[in-house]
C-alpha cells in the first residue's frame, strides 16, 4: 500500500516532540508539507530537489551541504545499529517493537559510553 510523503510527514512530525526544526531527505519537500509545517510552528529543514534539467544552484548545493552534516549524526546512529547490533523490528504490536528499539538505544548508548571513557582513560 503506497502512502503520500505528506501522511508519512504527519506519522512522524507529533506535537509530543518540542523540537522546532524538522530534518529530512527531498522525498518529504512538497508545497503542501512546507504549508503543514509552517502552520504547525515547524522550522523546515528539509533537502531541496535539484531542478530537472538544469545544474543544481550553489546556494542551494551549500544549503543541502549543511542540512546533510546535521542529518549524518543521525543517521550514522542508525546506520550502526542496524549493521553492527542487527536491529531488525519484526515484531506484533506497536509496544513490542518500542520495546526493541529502547533495548537497542541503551545498547547502543552503553556502547558510546564505554568508548568514551576508554579514550578518556588512554589520555
Amino acid at each position: 500500500m503506497a502512502r503520500s510523503s505528506m501522511g508519512a510527514l504527519r506519522d512522524v512530525v507529533t506535537n509530543d516532540n518540542t523540537a522546532s526544526d524538522v530534518w529530512a531527505d527531498t522525498a518529504y519537500r512538497s508545497q503542501s508539507n512546507e504549508k503543514w509545517l509552517k502552520a504547525q510552528g515547524r522550522v523546515s529543514r528539509v533537502h531541496r530537489r535539484k531542478p530537472r534539467g538544469k545544474p543544481m544552484p550553489d546556494h542551494i548545493r551549500r544549503g543541502n551541504a549543511t542540512k546533510s552534516k546535521v542529518r549524518a549524526r543521525v543517521e550514522h546512529v542508525f546506520a550502526q545499529q542496524k549493521a553492527k547490533m542487527g536491529m531488525l523490528i519484526r515484531t506484533i504490536g506497536i509496544k513490542r517493537a518500542e520495546a526493541k528499539i529502547t533495548l537497542v538505544n541503551l545498547a547502543y548508548n552503553m556502547n558510546r559510553l564505554i568508548f568514551h571513557e576508554r579514550r578518556a582513560a588512554m589520555g
